[in-house]
């Protein structure tokens, strides 16, 4: 079934027409204006109908530039005696900077609900769109989710032009692209793609354009809903597509050859293509020095990998492999289980399903309590339970440790992928040991491997091999020894190589 947007409509020159279509289209609602101005020496023949949404639209800027002109236009009757067509005068009178004319009804109605003002003039078919969009928004604050101790304190707002200048003011290219689309039978959302022309790889874009052009669904309320429609796998705990609200990382990325989609209504701008790697990287590990970022780095992906396997590893040594630990921590550990009367595993998914569930409390509850729920929920269900004999402080640590490495992952959606395997292996070394862990790592790096992100390897630069870019990737070496781009096949460079300023030499003082 059609929506009213898709079904097209060719303007009349007869104003009552027009005026009926718009009026049938948008029902009886309480928030769409419609006014008839009669206007010029000759206001028989000289209406006009004006329509706008309240709320949509910038009452000043629509008094003073649209309304105010037109009303005090019949004090020099002389002029719109003029053999000067009626229309043309009409946008001459109207002193707004943004004005479009349009014969396509459905173009018309699509201005009007974005916040435009519409004026339909008597016996012409070219409707007159003047841009008189304007809403409350918020103001551009801290990011929320991506912190960092040195560098920008701004993030990506709701209202998408003010994402556009956040990343125009970056990048102040010409080469800088944005291609906008609407996409949504009944929410129309206008999405944005951005890229960098000659960095960007063209089959990226065209690829990616390719992806947006295909939906065909009612609504898209959030970036999330574009991502599950244009990701290349679906089955997968992996993303393969980065989001973020921070200006600087999409810039850098853009910088890097990767394209950006803006999504209007949302703070959260995607990001491809990207590989593993990209998730564990902060924005904050360009702005401190190469050392520092390379140690910080190092720390992230072994917090990453204790998030995933701790548990299971734990499982796995106290239930098949006990001949692994010391005599000392053997004896400790057995004395704490004495009284515990569930299984390793058991007891493991007890913990972790608690800690779940104080994690999503303290998420939905009210800001001003969700922490002190949490925290609190965690030390006293924590030390009950070791008090009560139902798991052991043992237990009680390595699921607390987990949770911690868990948090030290940048991006959300990868920490939520390293939750996800948590439980599988887990479920696995309880069943199987070391040998059962061992197994699903094989079955993940396997699931890695065959992953793409708009065409480029998810393990790039470790399958395939790429030399080169490991400047990058585990570690950072300072910025003048990083030379080409990874995400762009056109083999451009950053900057010259090894273009280090030297010091001066003692003798010039």
């Amino acid at each position: 079934m059609k929506t009213s947007l898709q079904v097209p409509f060719p303007m009349t020159t007869s104003l009552q027409d027009n005026v009926k279509w718009l009026q049938d289209q948008l029902g009886k609602s309480s928030d769409v204006y419609y006014r008839q101005l009669e206007i010029g020496a000759y206001p028989e023949t000289n209406s006009v109908a004006l329509f706008y949404i309240d709320g949509l639209v910038q009452n000043d800027i629509l008094n003073e530039h649209v309304t105010k002109p037109l009303l005090t236009a019949h004090e020099n009757a002389s002029y719109w005696q003029q053999d000067i067509c009626f229309h043309d005068l009409l946008c001459q009178s109207i002193t707004i900077s943004e004005l479009n004319l349009s014969k396509e009804g459905t173009a018309v109605l699509a201005a009007l609900l974005g916040g435009n003002t519409i004026l339909i003039a008597d016996g012409y078919d070219e409707v007159i769109i003047a841009g008189t969009s304007g809403w409350d928004k918020r103001a551009i604050e801290e990011p929320q989710t991506q912190t960092v101790v040195r560098g920008p304190k701004e993030s990506f707002t709701e209202d998408i032009r003010t994402n556009t200048s956040l990343i125009r003011r970056k990048i102040r290219s010409p080469d800088l692209r944005f291609i906008s689309l609407r996409i949504g039978r009944y929410t129309q959302t206008e999405v944005i793609i951005c890229y960098l022309e000659g960095i960007a790889d063209e089959r990226v874009v065209t690829e990616a354009t390719s992806r947006l052009e295909r939906i065909d669904t009612d609504s898209i309320l959030e970036s999330g809903f574009i991502e599950e429609y244009i990701e290349d796998v679906t089955y997968s705990p992996f993303p393969t597509i980065m989001n973020s609200e921070r200006p600087d990382a999409i810039a850098a990325g853009i910088l890097e050859g990767q394209i950006a989609i803006l999504v209007d209504g949302t703070p959260f701008v995607l990001q491809a293509p990207v590989t593993f790697f990209s998730f564990l990287k902060s924005s904050e590990d360009y702005y401190q020095r190469f050392d520092i970022a390379t140690f910080i780095r190092a720390i992230r992906y072994i917090s990453f990998f204790i998030s995933m396997l701790l548990p299971s590893f734990y499982i796995a040594i106290t239930t098949f492999h006990q001949e692994m630990l010391p005599t000392t921590l053997l004896i400790s550990l057995a004395a704490q289980r004495e009284g515990v009367p569930f299984p390793a595993l058991l007891e493991a998914l007890l913990m972790e399903v608690t800690f779940e569930v104080l994690r999503e409390a303290g998420v939905r509850m009210p800001r001003v309590i969700g922490s002190a729920i949490s925290i609190v929920g965690a030390l006293v269900l924590g030390q009950a339970s070791v008090q009560a004999g139902l798991v052991s402080a043992a237990m009680v640590i390595i699921v607390s440790f987990t949770a911690i490495s868990n948090f030290v992952t940048p991006a959300l959606n990868m920490a939520v992928a390293a939750r996800l395997i948590r439980f599988g292996l887990m479920l696995l070394a309880g069943t199987f040991g070391l040998f059962g862990i061992l197994t699903g790592c094989m079955a993940i790096l396997i699931h890695l491997a065959s992953l793409r992100s708009f065409g480029v390897p998810y393990l790039t630069p470790v399958a395939p091999l790429a030399v080169s870019s490991f400047k990058d990737t585990l570690f950072r070496v300072p910025r003048w020894l990083v030379g080409l781009r990874p995400f762009t096949r056109s083999n451009t460079t950053r900057n010259k190589p090894y273009d280090k300023p030297s010091p001066p030499r003692r003798d010039r003082f």
